[in-house]
């Protein structure tokens, strides 16, 4: 599980940890340590702290973390850097540690966040379909079990079980993108559209399926 010590990670890693212990699997929990903040140091510390005390309440978890090397290059999105690197230090560890299969804790919203902002590029097909449930990439599958759960069923799951998590402070800087689209035109939206984010996920499941079919179509074509 990729935890990155903040709600929605946390619980995904309860969750998994919970459901892996009836079948006897071990769990992961694989930290990237990005150096971008000052509490860094301790949201790693935290993550490894959880994974211990809920060890010791009998579910199989292990800690593993690996901090990102270097910075953005001149021009680079800060967004952009982070979230390769991220993704290459968890197939990293993930391998080290014998995983096939690595969980991302991304909602609803998150998607629908997602479908929005490659909307507004100009994204083709590709873009639209945002972020797929399943992919197998270099051998790892990447899989986003809550992909259509809203995220107040998240937020009762952490309540339920009293999970203790950290609060990262860029989530509400407005320089990111995704940020001002989260804080300044979601609730506005949604606000307007209740059903909003499951309209554009359906979206984006769309999307998908028009992607598969551009691929196949082309499939024989670049063959040729």
């Amino acid at each position: 599980v990729a935890v990155s010590g903040v709600r929605d990670s946390v619980a995904l890693l309860h969750c998994l940890g919970r459901a892996a212990q009836v079948q006897e699997l071990e769990v992961w929990a694989l930290h990237v340590h990005h150096g971008l903040q000052a509490q860094a140091d301790e949201w790693a510390a935290f993550v490894e702290r959880t994974c211990k005390r809920w060890a010791s309440k009998g579910l199989s978890l292990r800690f593993a973390m690996r901090r990102l090397q270097g910075q953005p290059a001149r021009g680079q999105s800060v967004e952009a850097w982070a979230r390769a690197g991220r993704y290459e230090a968890l197939a990293a560890m993930a391998r080290e540690a014998g995983c096939e299969v690595i969980a991302l804790a991304h909602h609803r919203a998150d998607q629908a966040e997602t479908f929005l902002l490659q909307a507004l590029r100009g994204a083709g097909a590709a873009g639209l379909a945002s972020m797929p449930a399943s992919a197998v990439r270099d051998g790892i599958t990447w899989v986003r079990p809550w992909l259509e759960q809203p995220r107040e069923v998240i937020e009762a799951y952490v309540r339920a079980h009293r999970i203790r998590y950290v609060d990262d402070a860029s989530n509400a800087d407005p320089r990111f993108a995704r940020n001002r689209l989260r804080l300044q035109v979601m609730p506005a939206l949604r606000s307007a559209f209740p059903e909003a984010d499951t309209a554009l996920v359906a979206a984006a499941a769309q999307a998908a399926r028009a992607r598969a079919l551009i691929d196949e179509v082309a499939r024989p074509d670049m063959a040729a």
